[in-house]
Parts: structure tokens; C-alpha cells; sequence
């Protein structure tokens, strides 16, 4: 294995997030931390803003190792794309209390148990779990306060044109509007839609805050991304090049993490103070219990296994 190790590997590592957000500021740590860990035996090169693939392409791409990783990819996206529908259930309102219990399930047994069986199954590895943001509802002036899942009945809210996104509608007790993510501002103007579910930093970014007038706190998903690789070259790696590749991936998260939840604290008072908005505190108990009642149907335990929901729920 002596000329392995002295092989020097080149890894295009691709996104569709535009330079400015913080995922691409975590590659770029992670391209930095990997070649002084690896003395420059590891090169990551960098491509933004799909310049390489969308997230469909890159994830197929990855699989069949026409690429070496991505990030643009979450259990959704596996359950579909790897026929893997077990996975869905990573990826559900209120399966997660908070970022440290999405950790503790993502980086714990669990995470790994489905991320081997992932590996497996369509020839990719998911090598880490970075956060996005956490999703709050968004609601026009029309709809007024909104505090109890009761309070959404009839509301027509936006959600991507996917089952398990209208589910997290349904979930909250919504009527979910399937909607291309370009038509949103739109529809919010026009009244086609009375509101959408985003983290705040896309709020911003979108300007969602100029035809929209409440932001309620309801915390439904923790969004998070997974760093991945090609199973096949993974394997091929020396093992002290896998230890160097984890432990910048590490580095990268933590720094990456930051950028998120330092946005989102700022903006809560911008949205306030500069744009006029209304931030309400919802009873969250209400929504996670609406949550936890529409998802035991038996439907759910047929496609991610009986009571998965809860068990995860459940991890201390």
C-alpha cells in the first residue's frame, strides 16, 4: 500500500449554493483543512452555483463515479433517487427536537446504520451532516396570527411539488400548494398562495419579507445538507487519507454551522426593526403533537418501518 499513499487525489467537489452562502464557505474550509492535513496529497476542487451539475445530476453523477463528491443532498433526495424510501423518515417535521438531538440521531447508530445501508445500495457514501437552517412558516398579512394547528386550517401554503414535502404540510395542518420555488414571491403577492415555509436566511436572500407580513417560529424542520462521496473511491482511499478527509469535513461543519446560526440570529431583528415584520411565538407543543399524530399512520410505518417516527423522536 506504500504507493497508495503517496498517490495524490483530486476530488471535484460540487454545489448549486452561489459563493456568498455559508455551505460554500464550508467547502472552501474543507478543500483548506484537507490539503494541510494531507500535505497536498489531497486537492479539492471547488465548482459553485451548478456550474458542474444540479442536484439531481450530481447525486446520479456521484453514484456512478463520473464525479467524486457533492452536497447537494439530503435523506429526501436518497429515498427517491436510491430507492431507498426507508430514509424518508430523516427527513419529516418535527422528527428532531434541535440541532444537537439531529446530530445525535444523524452522527450516532442510527445515522450510520442507514448511511452503510445507503452505501450499499446505490454506490455513494454520506460522509457528514451539515446544517442549513431551521424552517419557519411565512405568512401574508391577509392570514393574520397564527399560533395552533387549528389556526392553519385552509391556509394554502406553499410546499415543493414532492409527497413527503406535502405531508409536512399536512403535518402542520395546512393545505399544502405544490409551487416551483421561482413562482413563490409571485404567488405571495397575487394572493395565489397565503403563505411558505423557508429558514430565514432564504427569506432574506428571496425577499419574501416585501409581500409578506408574520414569521412564526414553529421550528418544523431542522434543514441540513450531506456531504457525499463515490463508495468506490472512498474504499480505494488509504485509511489515513479517510481519517484527514473526516476530520476537515469536521472542521468544515463546525465553521460552516456558525455562518447559519449567526444569520439567523441576526435577521430575526432585522426583519423587525428594518422591514416592518411581526415574529410570533407559536404554541410549538400543539404543532409537534399535529406532527406526531398525522405521521403514525399505518402508511408511514409501511414505507419507513413501524414506529421509526417515534423512535427517533425518542433518542436521548
Amino acid at each position: 500500500c506504500i504507493r497508495d499513499r503517496d498517490k495524490t487525489y483530486t476530488l471535484r467537489f460540487t454545489t448549486v449554493a452561489s459563493p456568498t452562502q455559508p455551505m460554500y464557505k464550508g467547502m472552501e474550509k474543507f478543500a483548506e483543512v484537507a490539503d494541510k492535513l494531507s500535505g497536498g496529497k489531497i486537492q479539492v476542487k471547488l465548482f459553485h452555483s451548478g456550474q458542474l451539475a444540479n442536484q439531481k445530476t450530481s447525486i446520479l453523477g456521484v453514484m456512478k463515479g463520473t464525479l467524486e463528491m457533492s452536497i447537494d443532498a439530503s435523506p429526501s433526495w436518497f429515498a427517491d433517487l436510491a430507492t431507498y424510501p426507508e430514509m424518508g423518515v430523516l427527513e419529516v417535521a418535527y422528527v428532531y427536537r434541535d440541532i444537537d438531538h439531529m446530530n445525535r440521531v444523524k452522527l450516532g447508530p442510527i445515522g450510520q446504520e442507514y448511511y452503510e445501508t445507503l452505501a450499499k445500495k446505490s454506490g455513494l457514501r454520506v460522509l457528514d451532516v451539515w446544517y442549513l437552517g431551521t424552517r419557519q412558516l411565512n405568512f401574508t398579512e391577509k392570514v393574520g396570527v397564527v399560533k395552533k394547528p387549528e389556526e392553519l386550517k385552509g391556509i394554502k401554503l406553499r410546499m415543493p411539488n414532492v409527497e413527503a414535502w406535502l405531508d409536512v404540510g399536512r403535518a402542520l395542518g395546512a393545505n399544502p400548494t405544490p409551487l416551483g420555488f421561482g413562482e413563490v414571491y409571485m404567488a405571495l403577492k397575487t394572493g395565489t398562495i397565503d403563505g411558505q415555509d423557508n429558514p430565514l436566511p432564504t427569506d432574506s436572500a428571496t425577499k419574501f419579507y416585501e409581500v409578506t407580513k408574520y414569521i412564526v417560529l414553529t421550528d418544523h424542520m431542522i434543514g441540513f445538507v450531506n456531504p457525499f462521496i463515490n463508495e468506490k473511491l472512498w474504499q480505494e482511499m488509504p485509511e489515513n487519507y479517510r481519517v484527514y478527509i473526516k476530520k476537515a469535513l469536521e472542521v468544515a461543519r463546525n465553521y460552516s454551522n456558525y455562518l447559519v446560526l449567526d444569520q439567523e440570529a441576526s435577521l430575526l431583528g432585522r426583519f423587525q426593526k428594518e422591514f416592518g415584520m411581526e415574529v410570533v411565538i407559536p404554541k410549538k407543543a400543539a404543532f409537534m403533537e399535529h406532527a406526531k399524530k398525522f405521521y403514525s399512520q399505518e402508511k408511514f410505518d409501511k414505507r419507513w418501518g413501524k414506529g421509526m417516527y417515534s423512535k427517533i423522536q425518542n433518542v436521548k
